[in-house]
């Protein structure tokens, strides 16, 4: 659970995640998102695929990635226990 606290703490991370909330993509497209170089936006998507809050699946000569609703879905069930 820490790596996943330690991904989610960085807003470009969080902005990363709002957008693959919308669709998968390719780190290409992603990294459009953003004025940053190419190897952040690679660094920043190996921290959320260590966190399992992104998959990734090669297509072609691409890697698309996609959100891990099931990894998120956990984080809530735990913070709901917290609320007793």
């Amino acid at each position: 659970m820490n790596s996943l606290f330690k991904a989610l703490n960085d807003e470009t991370r969080r902005q990363i995640v709002e957008l693959l909330k919308k669709k998968d993509m390719n780190a290409g497209e992603i990294a459009e998102q953003f004025n940053i170089s190419k190897p952040s936006i690679s660094h920043h998507l190996d921290i959320l695929k260590r966190a399992d809050l992104i998959t990734s699946e090669k297509k072609g000569q691409f890697v698309e990635y996609s959100l891990n609703t099931s990894i998120l879905e956990d984080l809530l069930n735990w913070v709901l226990t917290l609320k007793k």
